[in-house]
Parts: C-alpha cells; sequence; structure tokens
C-alpha cells in the first residue's frame, strides 16, 4: 500500500513540473525555479511520466513495476546527460537536471526492488 501512495506522490510532483515547465511565474530565462532547464519535450516526458505514475498506482504489481522501469530509465537518463554534456539529442538538461534525474533513478530502482521484497515476503 505505501508503494502505491508513493507513487502517487510521485504522479503529482512530475506533474506538477511539467505544467510548472509550460508556466512562466515558475520559469526564468527556460530554468524551472531558476535551478532546472525546462523546455516542451521536457515538460511533455515529466507531465507523461506522472500520469503514468498514477495508473500505476492502481496496482501494487504495476506501481513496483513502474519503479523498476522508470529508475532504471531515469538512471540511464542522468548517465547520458552527464557523458554528453547535457545534451539528451530530443533536449537539454543542465547539471541540476541530472542530479536530479540521478536521485529520482536510484530512489525508484530502491522503491521497486523494495517493493517487489516486501510483496515476496506477504
Amino acid at each position: 500500500m505505501l508503494i502505491r501512495f508513493i507513487a502517487i506522490l510521485f504522479g503529482i510532483g512530475f506533474i506538477f513540473a511539467g505544467v510548472a515547465g509550460f508556466m512562466p511565474a515558475f520559469t526564468t530565462n527556460g530554468a524551472l525555479l531558476g535551478i532546472f532547464e525546462v523546455d516542451t519535450m521536457h515538460n511533455i516526458v515529466h507531465i507523461v511520466s506522472g500520469v503514468i505514475a498514477i495508473m500505476a498506482a492502481t496496482s501494487l504489481r504495476f506501481a513496483r513495476l513502474y519503479f523498476l522501469v522508470f529508475g532504471a530509465i531515469y538512471t540511464i537518463v542522468a548517465i547520458v546527460g552527464f557523458a554528453r554534456n547535457g545534451d539528451l539529442f530530443m533536449m537539454h538538461v543542465n547539471m541540476a537536471d541530472n542530479f536530479l534525474h540521478l536521485a529520482i533513478g536510484v530512489l525508484s530502482l530502491f522503491l521497486g526492488y523494495y517493493a517487489s521484497k516486501k510483496q515476496a515476503e506477504a
């Protein structure tokens, strides 16, 4: 149950970040909160990630799968961002984005693994 609730929180956070990236009140020179580089593609990716997180929260199995898959994706995105100096082909990120993506990826992988261990014990 906790993992499903955390998936909903992730979903809300991602959707907020994606929508806020389109709002001038939250962005300064293309940087969300003046820190994280955003563009249209980046915002759409966050909104889609959030919607999928909320959809995945409908079951423990899907929430676990969401965290494992998105944890791997966000970790890879961070590594590519570090390696290519922020050039992710379809969008650009800055160092703050890379560290945030790495934190999201590692936390998501932990949650997905944690959920699978708890599910196996139940």
